[in-house]
């Protein structure tokens, strides 16, 4: 696979269903509890400089600038709808975030330009070459000792999770995730004491938290 190889896949796989995605990840994805739990792995401090990467519409990077108002926080996503929304959810909260347009295999910054990144539920939304790719850019943005954490579809654990990866593994581009290949790719991508850990199950099947440090 090369770069012509490339698709972007919106979130819910078309744009029309943006308008459902906040409510559907909200009741039927136990959101807040899994994006609490990324926040507290990550362990941002005030002062860090953080990437919220596929932010979406923006939701966890306003918990995670609300836990940290000290902390610099970016959101960056390919899909300018979903980033104007996530502009308007903070002109509400009044938190001041910069918002970025660019893709995770593209990133518009310069190397060792972020303590942590931070990205949920959007690596499954990429072609393998590109996880690959978008890994390689995070960790080229990081500065040394930064951390990437992830929260996303994983290997199944147990009956329940096997039968839903049988199911939902050709969601999207998750095959890579139910296949269990995604610690795999982290540490091809230079991060070698990648781990995952933590698994909790929802109505798509598992996921896991990836943290791996530059």
């Amino acid at each position: 696979m090369n770069e012509t190889d490339s698709r972007y896949i919106p979130a819910l796989s078309f744009g029309w269903l943006t308008p459902v995605y906040d409510p559907l990840l909200k009741w039927g994805m136990r959101e807040n509890s899994f994006k609490q739990r990324l926040i507290a792995r990550a362990d941002v401090q005030p002062g860090q400089k953080v990437l919220d990467l596929g932010c979406g519409t923006g939701t966890l990077t306003l918990m995670l600038k609300q836990a940290v108002p000290g902390a610099d926080v970016t959101g960056l996503d390919g899909d300018a709808d979903v980033l104007a929304r996530a502009k308007a959810k903070s002109a509400r909260s009044g938190q001041a975030i910069k918002w970025d347009l660019g893709m995770a295999y593209d990133l518009p910054y310069p190397d060792a330009s972020f303590d942590a990144v931070v990205s949920s539920l959007m690596i499954h939304h990429l072609v393998a070459n590109d996880k690959l790719r978008a890994f390689g850019e995070v960790h080229r943005i990081l500065r040394p000792g930064g951390r990437f954490h992830v929260v996303d579809f994983g290997h199944p654990y147990g009956i329940l999770t096997r039968l839903q990866s049988t199911v939902l593994k050709s969601l999207e581009e998750a095959a890579d995730n139910f296949g269990g290949r995604i610690l795999p790719m982290l540490q091809a991508s230079g991060f070698a004491g990648a781990t995952e850990a933590d698994p909790m199950n929802t109505i798509f099947g598992p996921v896991w938290f990836y943290s791996a440090v530059k």
